[in-house]
């Protein structure tokens, strides 16, 4: 039986209900596109997108997302995807728009589960994805198809095609979905560049072209949604690059994502104008690097690039850094250097810093604690908010407008955003003449059901609870792993061992205790005696009551009266393990 359907509510902006609201909709027919987020509308990042036409589903972008600082030793998250698991074999295609890890990161995990879907990608795009596949040896070889952006591909009940778009890494693209329900435009990761550097301006009147053949929806990029006005020019930036280098007087350290590709060409181009070599460091990025040479989307010259053994000899004014870092991420070069833990590279008063990224949103206290110490350290810093030395990657508020008006879609979904940048988005929507009713906030899991006729949110819902990586563990991590582990890290661990005799239930001797991160040992003998007393004394009267005993619940009850004990006495709640030996 189909569940009832119900129409999806126009933005809370909207207060006049439309009046047709009111009645009971009609059921909806046949010939109806659903779309489906598993990933990228709730966050900036992990997106995976489907669109679903009767039997033939097309998958766009299968991305991963870092963990949160409540997630202790998860490496990342990816999405869920049991609801496509019974339906793999309608996937007629994955699409990836672009090369950044929220949209590939989850590729090498989820592409076997699905039945080994073909993947079409741009060729820049494809080199990344084989690049990270070699971190994935045991998982087996890779196919990927290399389109370009005038290629036209059948799936299924799809056609698709292609348009080209800026962000801040090449063969960034948009997909053109023609389905029998209609036509919708997916953008990825886009902003307007009309003068960018090293690549096309994004073609408007290709845009303009696929909205004067009619959209029946548009699904856009929120991230830059909240702010207002347009994103800087690629060029504007390394004019303030170049200003930088004019000035400096020792080593350029130049911290950046390392897929900003963009970035480190203009940086390259600066050391080569200024007498200056290139040292690269971070393992992502000398990855990325070496793909984007040999494919020949970065123009270096012979000499250009060193290694350590010359950058040792060369006088600081002679020697640009590029490395990883940006977020301040713990491990990342630039946090090694500023904590004078890299191997070979320390700060001098004479460096001067350059972050030329944005500040991921959750990142904040790591990137102002790099910055403390390297305002301790290092000569001059640079950064976003002193200077315009970075353009984010999406399009601002009136950019996106512009985009809709381009594309005239009938339909609306924002996507790629943290919820508040969907629901801002979509007011934008409205007002760049999209109808209230027809602009719906879809939340990952939640299926959009339309046709020219209908447009409207099914109560049926797609899985999303994370599915977490932590080494070779995929989706063996869950909530009640990750509530241990941040009692561990908050409380720490306290186990009891105890010896029990299984005849008589009495404990022989006295009850060893370790204690790592809930209280030290030495100072704390009274607590200790205490807890040694009750466990005997729940011990012996648990188990005088049994016959035979049952270990299992013996361990509840120790646990249980322990945990209320030692939070009576600290108001702490460390993780109790007691363990029992039977003799």
């Amino acid at each position: 039986m189909t569940p009832q359907k119900e129409l999806v509510r126009p933005v809370e902006i909207i207060r006049r209900r439309p009046q047709y609201l009111a009645k009971k909709p009609p059921k909806i027919e046949t010939g109806v596109l659903k779309f489906i987020p598993l990933g990228g509308c709730g966050e900036v990042t992990r997106s995976m997108y489907i669109y679903e036409y009767g039997d033939d589903i097309v998958i766009i972008d299968m991305g991963l997302q870092f963990p949160e600082e409540d997630m202790p030793g998860i490496d990342y998250l990816i999405p869920n995807i049991e609801y496509l698991i019974p339906k793999k074999k309608n996937i007629r295609g994955i699409i990836i728009t672009h090369g950044h890890y929220d949209h590939i990161g989850a590729i090498p995990h989820l592409v076997e589960p699905l039945g080994h879907p073909p993947v079409y990608t741009m060729p820049l795009t494809r080199g990344m994805i084989l690049k990270r596949q070699e971190d994935f040896k045991h998982l087996g070889k890779l196919s990927v198809e290399v389109i370009r952006e005038d290629s036209k591909l059948k799936f299924g009940s799809f056609e698709v095609e292609f348009f080209r778009v800026n962000h801040n890494i090449p063969d960034s693209i948009g997909v053109i979905l023609k389905s029998p329900a209609g036509t919708i435009v997916h953008t990825g990761d886009w902003k307007f560049d009309h003068t960018p550097v090293n690549e096309k301006p994004i073609d408007v009147e290709r845009l303009k072209g696929i909205g004067d053949k009619g959209v029946m929806l548009l699904v856009s990029d929120s991230t830059g949604a909240k702010d207002a006005g347009r994103t800087i020019s690629e060029s504007e930036i390394q004019k303030n690059l170049e200003e930088i280098f004019k000035n400096a007087k020792g080593r350029i350290i130049c911290a950046t994502f390392s897929s900003l590709l963009t970035r480190i060409q203009q940086l390259i181009w600066l050391s080569e104008k200024y007498g200056r070599k290139v040292l690269v460091e971070g393992y992502s990025m000398k990855s990325n690097v070496a793909v984007s040479q040999e494919l020949g989307y970065l123009k270096v010259k012979r000499g250009t690039f060193i290694g350590r053994e010359e950058f040792e000899t060369l006088p600081d004014e002679q020697v640009t850094i590029i490395c990883t870092g940006a977020q301040g991420e713990d491990h990342a070069v630039m946090m090694r250097i500023a904590n004078s833990e890299h191997k070979f590279l320390s700060l001098k008063g004479s460096d001067s810093v350059v972050f030329s990224s944005s500040v991921v949103p959750g990142n904040e206290a790591s990137v102002q604690r790099l910055k403390d110490l390297l305002y301790k350290k290092a000569g001059k810093i640079y950064h976003s908010e002193s200077m315009d030395i970075h353009a984010s990657g999406h399009a601002k508020s009136e950019d996106i407008k512009d985009m809709i008006r381009l594309i005239r879609p009938r339909y609306f979904i924002p996507m790629h955003g943290n919820y508040f940048m969907l629901r801002i988005h979509a007011e934008l929507a409205i007002e760049a003449g999209v109808k209230g009713e027809h602009v719906a906030i879809a939340e990952d899991g939640e299926i959009i059901e339309m046709n020219s006729n209908q447009f409207r949110k099914s109560k049926e819902k797609a899985p999303t609870s994370y599915v977490m990586v932590d080494g070779l563990g995929v989706g063996d991590i869950k909530e009640v792993v990750l509530r241990d582990r941040q009692m561990l890290s908050e409380d720490g661990i306290f186990v009891i061992i105890a010896v029990v005799d299984s005849q008589s239930g009495k404990i022989k001797g006295s009850p060893d205790i370790i204690s790592r991160g809930f209280v030290y040992l030495k100072e704390s003998r009274e607590l200790l005696a205490s807890a040694r007393h009750l466990v005997k004394k729940v011990t012996e009267e648990t188990t005088s009551q049994m016959h035979p005993i049952n270990w299992a619940f013996l361990r509840d009850e120790i646990r249980e009266e322990l945990g209320k004990f030692l939070f009576r006495k600290t108001k702490r709640r460390p993780m109790v393990l007691p363990v029992i030996i039977e003799i």
